[in-house]
């Protein structure tokens, strides 16, 4: 895996988390005994940490309140709810686990999937809250590998009226976050590892497998 430091070396633009207990729970997750039930459950849980860093500078103002002691003021978030974005489908894992963290956000899904022979994106579905304009957007899906899917995902947002956006995943790989940057440097992406490289079929090394079959017990 790489540090923050060997990343910024690199010149990939991206923000790895390496807080120990999200590190510890990917290291239960990559292991490949772990059951699709546990793995479920460590995602939300990774989610909840990855979902506070993502949501650290939202926008904040004032409320008057009273409190069983006195009348305050007290900070309440501003402006439009943000919205997640899962990519599907695998992109679910992630998002459940941050409507914890932040029940009111809207939520919207783009339905991708990666053609086998090209390793292109295809677009299947695509429903997303209204005014994208108004709010901060965060896309979710847990492997940034090949970033076709990602980046046809953040582009397809950016046409509906999308300005605002941030990018999160569990794993990356350096060739994802360089093809990523390179088409989408408006985007910040966060990650709690950037693992060594894709092999020839695209998969991140060493990886996890595959996400949505690990969430959901398909082969």
């Amino acid at each position: 895996m790489l540090t923050q430091a060997e990343l910024d070396k690199r010149g990939l633009k991206v923000t790895l988390i390496e807080h120990p207990l999200v590190q510890h729970k990917l290291t239960l997750m990559r292991e490949k005994t772990q059951s699709s039930t546990a793995f479920r459950s460590l995602l939300r849980e990774i989610s909840w940490l990855l979902c506070f860093e993502v949501a650290k500078d939202l926008p904040m103002r004032m409320k008057d309140i009273e409190t069983p002691v006195e009348p305050m003021q007290a900070p309440v978030l501003d402006g439009k709810k943000l919205a997640f974005i899962s990519i599907l489908r695998a992109g679910n894992g992630l998002l459940d686990g941050m409507l914890d963290v932040i029940p009111s956000a809207r939520v919207g899904h783009v339905g991708l999937y990666r053609d086998p022979e090209t390793l292109e994106a295809v677009e299947y579905y695509y429903k997303v809250p209204h005014s994208m304009s108004e709010r901060l957007i965060v896309v979710v899906d847990p492997m940034l590998a090949t970033a076709n899917s990602a980046a046809a995902a953040v582009q397809r947002l950016k046409d509906g009226g999308a300005v605002n956006m941030r990018f999160v995943c569990l794993i990356a790989a350096p060739e994802g976050i360089e093809a990523f940057n390179k088409v989408h440097p408006d985007v910040p992406i966060v990650t709690a590892a950037v693992d060594s490289h894709l092999n020839d079929h695209g998969y991140i090394v060493p990886g996890l497998g595959d996400a949505g079959d690990r969430i959901f017990g398909t082969k």
